[in-house]
């Protein structure tokens, strides 16, 4: 589910050039197929390497929150999910539920005519809200894979604590009591017959 949330944002964020979100969409993918492929193949480092970044992803998203809603100084109106490349803003921004969008040519001459201004009204929800909720959602799947690999890793390090191979590494099996002493008994030479 969290693969297929990120794969949604990451088409709607390359459809508004935000090149921040894109790399870090392209990151959560990657790195849930890596804990999905380590709880399959039974390997507990991949989890850990995921539990890791799930924790780094809540904190991304946490951020984007916050830049959207204009907490602590962020402006939604700065180029910085597009790494200052473009102008390019949310998708969202004039393509959200029930927006109706107006694009204006500029009628004075000189300006590029692939310029223009694009009027946006009517929208049910603002883009930045619809960001948030974006956002949230990918906060509520995080936290519940963070407490899914955590249990895996706690169910596959108890296996390997409970495991013991025949004969076991152990220098005692749990089948006879281990000595005290060791005894030691002479080796007699082979005789030499002559």
């Amino acid at each position: 589910m969290a693969q297929l949330a990120a794969l949604e944002r990451q088409i709607f964020d390359f459809l508004g050039f935000q090149w921040a979100p894109i790399l870090g969409n392209f990151l959560q993918i990657i790195v849930v197929i890596l804990g999905l492929f380590g709880t399959i193949q039974f390997r507990p480092r991949y989890i850990v390497v995921y539990t890791v970044w799930t924790a780094l992803w809540v904190t991304w998203n946490v951020f984007i929150i916050c830049f959207y809603l204009e907490v602590g100084g962020l402006s939604k109106e700065t180029d910085l999910m597009t790494f200052n490349i473009s102008m390019h803003r949310s998708w969202w921004r004039e393509h959200g539920p029930g927006c109706i969008r107006r694009v204006v040519r500029p009628s004075t001459p000189g300006i590029l005519d692939d310029y223009s201004y694009v009027s946006v009204t009517g929208c049910i929800i603002d883009f930045q809200y619809l960001e948030v909720i974006h956002s949230a959602i990918q906060i509520l799947l995080s936290l519940i894979g963070f407490v899914y690999a955590c249990y895996v890793i706690s169910i596959f390090m108890e296996e390997e604590d409970s495991f013991d191979f025949i004969g076991g590494l152990d220098t005692y099996s749990y089948r006879q009591p281990p000595k005290e002493h060791v005894e030691l008994k002479p080796v007699k030479p082979v005789g030499r017959s002559k």
